[in-house]
């Protein structure tokens, strides 16, 4: 018997009834014959892992743009602080960590440079709009290319819960369900972390009621949130968390909204980063001719494959392109 076979049986006789074992798999658009080792979702965790998108992530920012400081999260670290909050409670409750950790690790693949600003300026400029969810699952499918291959060819339940990690469709799978509370929860706590480094907020500053009840220590408030889900969800076909927590979880997040998503002050350099987004996306609606051929080969419509490319951009990329095009080299050849 292979490797394979034995963890799908031993996931039918360990995990909940509710989970989604790997044989159950509705499969993959392009049916390929299956790994001697792993299953499927750890086949499809294996090629988000590889991906370039992925490994891009490093360098596009999570709430502080192009951070000097090395403490800063970035796109990368915050899709793993979702990933490892998301797999200790599927341990937990008993559904499968593997499926959980593939759209973990895929959920973000599509954002923009310079975090929401740029997602932001994208989809008001493009006529027919941006999101980066949608564009995870278009990376995925289509612009990823894994052994000559257009597209990493993924199952359908890790590809329903990129796609549905946000906005109002429910991912399919409680997997799914996990991995969307779960990006609430690691970028609720961990930007609250950052701004408080930053000097955007102090401790004292935020919510008493909230810190009563969730914890007072950024360890304190994730380890709380976690045990709650656990609590209320083990044994049922629902990711649920309690009412409470869920309230002072939102109380929190409308603060953060009202103090550092939209303050002013963790906000200055937006502007100047919509503006660069703005310059690239005139410039490669007319200049075609820069676009890289293999979007092109995608999309026949040039503003589509204009958006596609700027959105795969890192932060300095993006700011170095800008720099290329419309910022005057100095004279050097004497």
């Amino acid at each position: 018997m292979k490797i394979r076979e034995n963890t799908e049986m031993l996931e039918l006789k360990i995990l909940s009834k509710f989970a989604k074992k790997s044989c159950d798999s509705k499969g993959r658009e392009i049916e390929e014959e299956k790994c001697d080792i792993r299953t499927d979702y750890q086949r499809d965790r294996d090629r988000i892992l590889h991906s370039k998108a992925f490994r891009r992530l490093k360098h596009k920012t999570q709430v502080f743009l192009i951070p000097e400081g090395d403490h800063f999260r970035t796109r990368l670290t915050h899709t793993l602080e979702v990933s490892q909050i998301a797999r200790t409670i599927a341990r937990a409750i008993r559904i499968n960590e593997d499926l959980t950790e593939a759209i973990a690790l895929g959920h973000d693949l599509g954002h923009t440079p310079f975090g929401h600003a740029g997602e932001m300026v994208l989809n008001n400029l493009h006529k027919a709009g941006f999101k980066h969810n949608e564009h995870s699952l278009r990376i995925v499918d289509y612009i990823e290319i894994r052994n000559k291959n257009r597209g990493l060819n993924l199952t359908y339940e890790v590809r329903d819960g990129i796609l549905n990690h946000t906005g109002n469709k429910k991912p399919c799978t409680l997997e799914g369900q996990l991995v969307r509370i779960c990006d609430r929860i690691a970028y609720i706590n961990h930007d609250i972390d950052d701004a408080i480094r930053a000097g955007i907020l102090k401790t004292d500053m935020l919510p008493k009621k909230c810190l009563d009840y969730v914890g007072n220590t950024h360890g304190e408030r994730i380890n709380n949130m976690i045990i709650d889900i656990i609590n209320n969800s083990t044994d049922q076909n629902e990711i649920i968390m309690s009412e409470s927590m869920s309230y002072y979880m939102n109380e929190l997040r409308e603060f953060m909204f009202k103090n550092v998503y939209l303050d002013k002050n963790a906000k200055q350099e937006e502007s100047k980063a919509k503006y660069v987004i703005r310059q690239l996306y005139d410039y490669y609606i007319i200049n075609t001719e820069s676009l890289p051929t293999e979007l092109k080969t995608i999309d026949e419509n040039t503003k589509n494959v204009a958006c596609y490319y700027i959105a795969g951009m890192t932060d300095r990329y993006a700011i170095n392109k800008f720099n290329e095009l419309f910022v005057p080299k100095p004279w050097d050849k004497f």
